[in-house]
Parts: C-alpha cells; sequence; structure tokens
C-alpha cells in the first residue's frame, strides 16, 4: 500500500480566494516513506496585481508573471501531478479554500482530504515557541530547503516537518508511521488524547 502524501503549498496575493486574489505559485513535495520523491513547481499568471507587501515577502514580482502559465495550464499540470493523492499543507484552511477554487475554475473538485502540519504540530510540539512554519524549521534544525514564502520551498518544508511529526509519534506511541487517515484524525482530537486516540485506532 503506498503511503504517499502531496504536501502543497500556494504564493497567492491576498487571503480569501476570488476574482482580485488568485494563487501566483504553487509548489507540490510528493513524500513517501519518510522522504520527498517528487516535485512540482510553477508561478501562475491569473491577471491579477501582486501589492508592493506580498511582492516584498514572496520575491514574486508582477514581472516575474508576465510569462508564467495562465491557471488553466498550471492547475491542470499540478492536479494532474497529485491525481488522487492524499493531501496536507501547513496551515491547511488557507491552501485548501485556493486549491479548491483554483480547481473549481476547471470544472474539477477534490476528493482527498487535508491533513494540517499547523494543528498537528500543536498537538505533538505544543511546547514549541510557536507553530509557524520557518519557527518550527529553525526550532528542529530540519533541512533548508530555500527562500521562505516561495511555493516549493515551503511544501518541502512543510514535508520535513510531516516526516518529523510522525517520527516523533512513532518514537513516543511506538507506532508504525501514521499514516494520512490518522493524521487527519488526530488533527481534531486534543494533545492530552492522541495517545487514546492512537490505541484505538490499533485496536
Amino acid at each position: 500500500m503506498s503511503r504517499r502524501i502531496a504536501v502543497i503549498d500556494f504564493e497567492t496575493n491576498g487571503a480569501s480566494p476570488g476574482r482580485d486574489c488568485r494563487a501566483t505559485e504553487i509548489g507540490v513535495a510528493l513524500l513517501e516513506d519518510g522522504r520527498i520523491v517528487g516535485r512540482y513547481q510553477s508561478l501562475i499568471n491569473a491577471g491579477v496585481w501582486i501589492p508592493p507587501m506580498i511582492e516584498r515577502l514572496t520575491g514574486i514580482s508582477n514581472v516575474m508573471l508576465r510569462d508564467a502559465p495562465p491557471p488553466a495550464v498550471a492547475m491542470a499540470e499540478a492536479a494532474r501531478f497529485v491525481g488522487d493523492t492524499p493531501l496536507a499543507a501547513h496551515n491547511a484552511s488557507f491552501d485548501r479554500k485556493f486549491w479548491d477554487y483554483e480547481l473549481a475554475q476547471l470544472g474539477l473538485a477534490r476528493k482527498q482530504d487535508f491533513a494540517c502540519t499547523l494543528l498537528l504540530s500543536r498537538r505533538v510540539l505544543p511546547q514549541a515557541p510557536d507553530h509557524k512554519l520557518g519557527t518550527l524549521a529553525r526550532w528542529l534544525s530540519l533541512p533548508d530547503t530555500g527562500r521562505a514564502h516561495r511555493a516549493l520551498a515551503d511544501a518541502e518544508m512543510a514535508a520535513q516537518l510531516l516526516c518529523h511529526l510522525q517520527g516523533e509519534l512513532s518514537r513516543r506511541y511506538g507506532a508504525r508511521l501514521a499514516d494520512h487517515s490518522q493524521l487527519c484524525g488526530m488533527q481534531k482530537v486534543s494533545a492530552a488524547k492522541i495517545s487514546q486516540y492512537l490505541q484505538a485506532q490499533a485496536g
């Protein structure tokens, strides 16, 4: 049975998808049994304006998007790359709404759930200084994946974090690497109840 998970990240020009707020970059890291086995990245030209603040944060400029593929091309490629692989993201509620919105523009709909490394880190690593992706990566000394707030670098960083969380769960509870469905279940229970949840799953 494949234990592959597609960890995705979007860069966007705003917080909520709509006519004037779209994805400007997507990155996907395919994670399988603790290592990244595939990558996809593309800038996206949806004809929207990137405000200076967002440009400073991401390094993605309006000039860079001029020759980028339109969403109909980039998102179709990303959707084919992911297929029916289970999904994960850091702060998945953000990436999920852009994934769903951009798929809807193609007449497609998501079938798989999202695991959220932000929610999981709050439960597995409550002692962390905070649960931002960059903070966790530095605190855990995860491998450097490149510039923060670029889609593939952040997707790979979230994938490294997910590997760490799976390993931590395995060390603490003697379980195999938690699969995607278990991760989705764990992010809905409190930190105090994770052991009880895993015991119920094993039973």
